[in-house]
């Protein structure tokens, strides 16, 4: 599996694209396109890939990703049987930017389009006023659309809250870039192998470097340590099986790539501050927003 071309194709009678999946599962599907993505997820939890940021993410979650810029969500499946929806939003770079041009009135909008670049993610209350327009879009006409989507536009604008994901040095330049193409192989193969023994030996010579150099490297362009990634996406997929599966939790520490139930309680405690008994206790009944 590599990085991937995503070709998009405008909605019909519009100048670029909505669509809502809902879906049983968000699989991992790490792609780019040259178009402006916002996404918003909901009744999903997983895992959010930006370019060289990798996080967990919860029932509400939007981005905004610029052009080029590698992505993908990933989640597992629930067991309430309610779908999974993704709202998306695709824009061509040359409309919006031509409309910015073309209108005074959306001036503030090209601080927001620069900052994209390197991906935005946003407040759950921002989050929660983006989700009424974007279901209200399901049944509007192509201008009712193009409102919606000025106003989610604006409510992304005026958040105070939102955050950067890719760090300053991520490079998605059109053409091939080693470094980039490297760390993007180490982020498809620890996504593929973190149920299993995982060492930072066996993955710098995937990437043909000195371990020592490895470390450097992933530590400069995550700003985490290797063992830090793993163990956060193995701690967030044993998340999501505390609150979507009836588990033992040593059978979640075995699936997740621990080696033994005091190593992975030890971990769940750092990343969670609380055990993983407390946190499937407090997700218990818990309602999922439809």
């Amino acid at each position: 599996m590599k990085l991937m071309f995503e070709k998009i194709l405008p909605s019909e009678n519009s100048s670029w694209r909505y669509w809502l999946y809902k879906l049983d599962n968000i699989e991992f599907n790490w792609h780019y396109h040259p178009e402006y993505e916002i996404a918003l997820t909901l009744n999903s939890q997983g895992q959010r890939y930006v370019g060289d940021n990798i996080e967990s993410y919860d029932e509400l979650d939007m981005a905004l990703l610029g052009p080029h810029l590698p992505h993908t969500w990933c989640s597992s499946s629930a067991v309430n049987g309610k779908p999974q929806k993704v709202f998306v939003a695709q824009v061509p770079v040359g409309w919006i930017e031509t409309l910015i041009l073309g209108m005074p009135d959306l001036e503030g909008f090209k601080s927001l389009l620069e900052l994209s670049r390197r991906g935005i993610k946003f407040s759950a209350e921002t989050v929660r006023k983006s989700a009424k327009v974007f279901k209200k879009m399901q049944h509007a006409n192509a201008s009712q659309r193009f409102i919606g989507l000025m106003e989610i536009f604006q409510l992304m604008l005026d958040d105070d809250d939102k955050k950067i994901l890719s760090s300053d040095g991520y490079n998605i330049s059109l053409t091939s870039d080693p470094s980039t193409d490297k760390l993007d192989k180490v982020t498809r193969y620890i996504h593929q192998n973190y149920t299993r023994k995982l060492n930072a030996e066996d993955v710098a010579k995937l990437v043909h470097m000195s371990t020592n150099h490895f470390h450097r490297f992933f530590k400069q362009r995550t700003e985490q340590t290797f063992t830090e990634v793993v163990n956060q996406l193995r701690i967030s997929k044993a998340c999501s099986l505390l609150i979507n599966s009836q588990m033992p939790i040593s059978t979640i520490s075995d699936t997740c790539g621990f080696n033994n139930i005091s190593n992975f309680n030890r971990r769940f405690l750092q990343f969670k501050e609380m055990k993983p008994s407390e946190f499937r206790k407090i997700y218990e009944g818990k309602a999922v927003i439809s």
